[in-house]
């Protein structure tokens, strides 16, 4: 699908999709969980969707009633040997270990640019827990059970492999556990799973992100409510679009939340002064900064490129790629992306590489270009922001969607 996206004033109040990082790691905990959980403002992306699917692959009871999703689980009991996380890469980092606490083979399987990313760290860390296990990609097997135990990690592709493992061994300790983290990234989303945890009952401490320590725990049983907050990652996108100058009042954004995007609010304004900011934590953040930096004057450099390869698409690749069809100035070294703002975008097309971040930022960006911006792979959205396009014609904004 493209998107033609024209230049012009918006205005209006919007509301983000619900935090699919959030989304997730709640149904990881409700299927792990021996009872019943409420789920309030549940996500309706394609990756909250893969979520709910793997549960229920798993094991889990899933109804909808309004507002909410109802979860009934006594825990992994699988209905089919393969799980199918679509195109999420957090999906899948969560529910290979916990797939792995089960007795027989589950084959973990995904489809787009999620078969080509790596899971070396599952790979050469789920074997020294007793599982067996075929691939270093997906198509992935393992077979358990999982044997919880020490064991040292490295942190530094991914948080998410750490989070896989503190949800799988919060269930299945049977005596103290330390897992030892090296260089680890991205340490507020680590929080996020930590905070879901324990909202189901798992205490879990650290040694400033180093060493994470979890003890055996009573089964926690009986009912859970759990409200999903607004997403800051797609908000991100709007909150750009304000400070170019857009009329935009976005709701239900937890002004306390401990989303790694939340960090926006360090870098914009709508003086659009020029920045220096470290994304390493939040990469998802870069193509929609990249964005802001060409809208102030002068130099803007963001640090953390190094986090963008192994995401939809090579972020590195695709968001340059953006920027160089706009006509921005920059340039990339090594770890560190140096753009200069203040000059007019120029109308072009976008190629959106299949990656909802990508398609959003030009999307935005496109609002104060020369001309007409047609992007490319708008339906890419969908993984995330399902009515991103909506919400942003609900706005004002002209944008024609059409078949490429």
């Amino acid at each position: 699908m493209q998107a033609i996206v024209s230049p012009g004033k918006i205005s209006g109040t919007l509301t983000p999709p619900a935090s699919k990082s959030l989304m997730q790691r709640a149904c990881a905990a409700a299927l792990l969980h021996h009872g019943h959980t409420t789920i309030y403002n549940y996500g309706t992306s394609q990756d909250d969707k893969a979520a709910l699917r793997i549960i229920e692959q798993l094991g889990a009871q899933v109804s909808f009633a309004g507002d909410s999703i109802g979860i009934n689980s006594r825990g992994i009991q699988p209905i089919t040997n393969t799980i199918d996380c679509s195109e999420s890469g957090l999906s899948a980092r969560l529910f290979i270990p916990i797939a792995a606490l089960h007795h027989s083979p589950i084959q973990i399987t995904g489809h787009g640019s999620l078969l080509t990313r790596p899971f070396d760290v599952y790979a050469d860390v789920l074997p020294q827990l007793g599982v067996q296990v075929n691939g270093s990609k997906l198509p992935m097997t393992v077979n358990g059970p999982l044997q919880a135990k020490d064991i040292a990690i490295d942190g530094s592709v991914s948080s998410q492999f750490l989070s896989g493992l503190l949800f799988a061994f919060a269930y299945s300790a049977t005596a103290p556990i330390v897992i030892t983290v090296n260089g680890l990234n991205s340490k507020p989303y680590i929080d996020m799973t930590l905070d879901v945890l324990q909202r189901f009952g798992k205490q879990i401490h650290h040694d400033d992100y180093h060493k994470f320590y979890i003890n055996p725990q009573t089964v926690m049983s009986g009912d859970i409510e759990i409200n999903i907050e607004a997403d800051w990652s797609a908000a991100a996108n709007f909150i750009v679009a304000k400070a170019m100058g857009k009329a935009i009042s976005i709701n239900n954004l937890s002004p306390d939340s401990i989303q790694a995007d939340r960090a926006i609010l360090q870098v914009v304004n709508e003086q659009r002064t020029t920045f220096n900011f470290d994304a390493t934590d939040c990469p998802d953040l870069i193509p929609i900064l990249s964005v802001y930096a060409a809208y102030c004057s002068g130099t803007s450099t963001i640090q953390g490129m190094n986090r963008l390869v192994h995401k939809e698409s090579n972020r590195v690749e695709s968001t340059t790629a953006m920027l160089h069809a706009f006509g921005i100035t920059y340039s990339l070294q090594g770890d560190r992306l140096e753009i200069i703002g203040g000059k007019p975008l120029q109308s072009c097309t976008v190629n959106g590489y299949n990656d909802h971040r990508i398609v959003m930022a030009a999307a935005i960006a496109a609002l104060g270009a020369a001309g007409d911006v047609t992007i490319n792979d708008a339906q890419a959205v969908a993984k995330s922001y399902p009515d991103f396009f909506k919400h942003l014609s609900s706005l004002g904004a002209k944008c024609i969607l059409k078949d490429e």
